[in-house]
């Protein structure tokens, strides 16, 4: 199979875990994009389901499919959320966030009993680390806050290659205002211990490493698909 048959074998393996009243989060990027499909063919079909959307991006396709939606502040917990991933390691903890919609996803899928990782199979690495790791940050004092991301990094013996996302020329804004600084390590060898000093760092809204909320992983493969458990 070629690597957007994997996606789409992965998303429709995916609707087995998927069941009728369920609440679930809607993940956000290339391979979520089919998977959004096949829930919106199941509610043509009269199936009962309620999601929230991790973007912006995504519920304007759940809307173009007549999607229930819903939100957090109504129902701030939820079954299942399906989403992709730009890395899983062994442990499947995930990096994420090169869509841009990293602290929305993060909040929906801590908001839920289980977060179920769909993607083709060249995203299961070893080490994370080879994709840029996206951390969000606010716009006041940006200098600084990368400043104090790089001395992190530092004391983890990681050099990083540090760039501002841009988009049209202009400073790439995610759905909640902030902006990203895409970090390239090449491998990042303790990803919980790098996750925990991002997370204290002030100006850090939140970063691309998902540690310990992934528990299922759905890889499509070019033999079939393969079903990864923590």
């Amino acid at each position: 199979m070629t690597v957007d048959e994997q996606k789409r074998a992965a998303a429709r393996a995916a609707l087995h875990y998927v069941k009728p009243g369920m609440k679930i989060g809607l993940g956000t990027g290339s391979t979520c994009s089919p998977f959004i499909d096949l829930i919106g063919d199941m509610v043509e079909a009269e199936f009962d389901i309620l999601c929230v959307p991790t973007s912006e991006a995504t519920r304007a396709h759940a809307e173009r499919r007549a999607i229930p939606l819903t939100t957090l502040e109504d129902n701030p917990q939820l079954d299942l959320t399906f989403d992709g991933a730009d890395e899983i390691d062994p442990d499947l903890n995930l990096l994420k966030g090169g869509g841009g919609a990293l602290l929305r996803e993060k909040i929906v899928a801590t908001s839920s009993r289980q977060m179920i990782v769909i993607a083709d199979i060249s995203k299961k690495v070893e080490t994370l680390g080879a994709f840029p790791l996206p951390v969000e940050v606010v716009g006041f004092g940006v200098k600084a806050t990368a400043w104090k991301i790089e001395r992190a990094f530092a004391h983890l013996g990681l050099d990083a290659s540090m760039t501002l996302r841009v988009r049209d020329t202009r400073p790439f804004v995610t759905d909640n205002g902030h902006l990203i600084i895409d970090c390239a390590l090449e491998k990042i060898p303790d990803a919980p211990r790098l996750a925990a000093m991002l997370s204290g760092i002030p100006g850090v809204v939140e970063h691309g490493l998902f540690i310990g909320i992934a528990s299922l992983a759905i890889c499509g493969t070019p033999e079939g698909v393969k079903v990864f458990t923590r």
